[in-house]
């Protein structure tokens, strides 16, 4: 069953090197995170989705609450997991 709240929309591809530095550290983020749930995108295959979200960089993150974005950290640049977690943490 799916928990309810806030959304984590995170936008990567296979054959993006910043998106596969930051992989290893998404199962500690999500932990640090609990209130959010967080979705892997692949932007290629949602591609339709990130061009209406305007996430044209990865990896990127909108987040989500009651359908409505409440945030996003969209650029091209690669995230630390202190900043991933640092960008949540002013969205609790």
């Amino acid at each position: 069953m799916e928990k309810a709240g806030k959304k984590v929309f995170l936008f990567v591809a296979d054959w993006c090197g910043d998106c596969r530095y930051i992989y290893p550290a998404l199962p500690e983020i999500e932990e640090t995170n609990p209130e959010f749930t967080f979705i892997r995108m692949d932007r290629d295959q949602y591609m339709d989705l990130a061009k209406l979200w305007d996430v044209y960089g990865i990896p990127s993150l909108v987040v989500l609450e009651k359908d409505k974005e409440i945030g996003r950290f969209v650029n091209r640049d690669r995230k630390s997991k202190e900043q991933i977690n640092d960008f949540l943490a002013g969205l609790k």
